[in-house]
């Protein structure tokens, strides 16, 4: 059997789960948005890269108010959530060239929530061919971005988008 060594997935494994919301800290953090991967803030939610992402890219839009369930959203918050949504995806498309995209909520842990208490949208970039052996053989996907160049990538294109439909 062959081993692949994944060292930096440690943290994440070994991390002890934090008693707040990470979310809400981020949220929270506008001074830190390099640092958090945070791309862009709206009026009632916000985009920010998923530091332990499916592929290349993976974004996810996060209503400022700590909510369990879709169905709390008002009709202005969700609408906005999904308007940032589309930014993310056309931002998705320009940039990396995404082929399809995934949209979804994991909304309470029987779901796959990580973090049940705050939902979030994933908005997750695809291209043939981004599923191989590596997946399928040994249980491992390979991000091929780093964080810091999805986030230069991706941060002022999502702003101009923003800027361009208002």
């Amino acid at each position: 059997m062959e081993h692949i060594w994944a060292p930096w997935r440690l943290d994440y494994v070994v991390a002890e789960k934090p008693d707040n919301c990470i979310l809400c800290e981020k949220r929270d953090a506008p001074d830190d948005d390099i640092a958090n991967y945070v791309l862009y803030r709206g009026s009632h939610s916000y985009v920010l890269l998923n530091t332990f992402p499916y592929n290349s890219g993976h974004v996810m839009v996060v209503p400022h108010r700590h909510l369990d369930d879709l169905t709390g959203l008002n009709a202005e918050e969700a609408g906005e959530l999904m308007l940032i949504a589309q930014w993310c995806v056309q931002a998705l498309q320009e940039a990396l060239g995404a082929e399809g995209i995934n949209l979804g909520m994991n909304i309470g842990q029987p779901a796959g929530a990580g973090i049940e208490d705050h939902i979030h949208l994933h908005i997750v970039p695809r291209w043939s061919g981004d599923t191989n052996y590596m997946t399928t053989v040994a249980n491992t996907r390979v991000v091929p971005q780093s964080l810091e160049e999805s986030a230069e990538q991706l941060r002022p294109l999502i702003q101009r988008i923003a800027e361009n439909s208002q």
